[in-house]
């Protein structure tokens, strides 16, 4: 339980055991960046209800799965953990949303991102109902005619009527820059990589002790009808739980209210596993293997693993589609916040032009 003295060999056995753990420090943590965000926005709309619920059913068959087809125990314990942490999304959907599973799309956000674009030849020249959005600029003439004699003094400084009558005018906080973003999130997932690989460092030496146990066996080999069953059911549900989530995305034009590290880690999660099961040394049953004997163990052992390889690369490829999403919609979520400062008016003709 304590580090090794000896140096560390990077084998392929070490290889295998630092993928796992990075892979199992991400999943431990993959869903407190979208609790949180649900917390702070106090809305749950951003996630699809059919994504959660999908994955949580695909959650309780990989317990099912794990425990028949006897993976380690801390991946079971890994697996029980996963499907509390859904039940607590879910109950924040539930708690915000209501005991529905229909997902609310605001219009206001489809709009508003279609608007970024520009004015199109459909588009009204007057907005909100015929009011223009900017007030008409002041000429001259009415400028000097409605300022006060008062303020010709140089003495009585020119201010806003109205910012002088409020005594206290709350400061908006600048917004986060997607530098700022980028370097946010490539903190966090140095930082639970780096947990992964320490945890790995700290338990290598249990574990080479463990491996000298079960050297000759093919326990990890066993083939469980009944859990390869559920294992394939639950790849099935985790590669249908992301399309509910890229349809709200698509329908939305927005990723607002969806955390991007939740994704992220999710993504780096399945790639480490993946590479994780990838990286095994058959074990022979005598010290030389014969000829054909380690690739038909190979070959055996990743029959064993395919339903959570298929489950985890399938889930991958489509949590990169989402990451396009965040990129796609990015500058329409921008526009949207930025949409009341980026038109100025002409003063002139009269029109309202965009800032680049």
């Amino acid at each position: 339980m304590f580090p090794p003295s000896q140096g560390l060999s990077l084998d392929i056995d070490a290889i295998s055991g630092i993928c796992g753990s990075i892979s199992v420090a991400c999943w431990v943590v993959v869903f407190s960046p979208q609790i949180i965000e649900n917390f702070t926005r106090g809305s749950a709309d951003g996630l699809s209800m059919v994504f959660l619920i999908v994955w949580l059913a695909g959650d309780v068959f990989n317990i099912l799965g794990a425990v028949l087809q006897g993976v380690l125990p801390t991946m079971v314990i890994l697996a029980v953990y996963y499907t509390f942490a859904d039940i607590v999304l879910v109950g924040q959907c539930f708690y915000y949303r209501g005991f529905t599973l229909k997902d609310r799309i605001d219009s206001s956000i489809s709009v508003a991102s279609h608007e970024v674009d520009g004015p199109t030849e459909s588009s009204a020249l007057l907005g909100n109902g015929g009011s223009p959005r900017r007030p008409r600029r002041l000429s001259s003439t009415s400028f000097i005619t409605s300022v006060d004699g008062t303020h010709l003094s140089p003495a009585t400084p020119l201010l806003d009527p109205q910012l002088s009558s409020s005594p206290s005018v709350p400061t908006q906080h600048k917004p986060t820059t997607a530098l700022q973003a980028f370097a946010f999130n490539i903190v966090a997932v140095l930082l639970v990589c780096s947990a992964g690989v320490f945890g790995w460092w700290v338990s290598s030496g249990t574990q080479q002790q463990q491996k000298k146990k079960t050297d000759g066996g093919d326990d990890i080999l066993h083939f469980n009808t009944l859990g390869q069953i559920f294992g394939y059911l639950c790849a099935i549900l985790y590669l249908g739980s992301r399309i509910p989530q890229i349809l709200l995305n698509y329908k939305r034009k927005s990723t607002e209210g969806v955390a991007m590290l939740f994704f992220l880690f999710a993504c780096i999660g399945n790639l480490t596993y993946v590479l994780s099961i990838f990286a095994y040394k058959p074990q022979c049953r005598a010290k030389v293997c014969s000829p054909g004997e380690a690739p038909g163990i190979y070959a055996r052992y990743i029959l064993v693993n395919l339903s959570w390889l298929l489950g985890s690369l399938g889930t991958l490829l489509l949590d990169l589609v989402i990451f396009g999403q965040f990129f796609r919609y990015r500058d329409g979520a921008a526009g949207n916040d930025s949409s009341s400062s980026s038109i100025i008016g002409d003063g002139e003709n009269g029109f309202c032009s965009r800032e680049p």
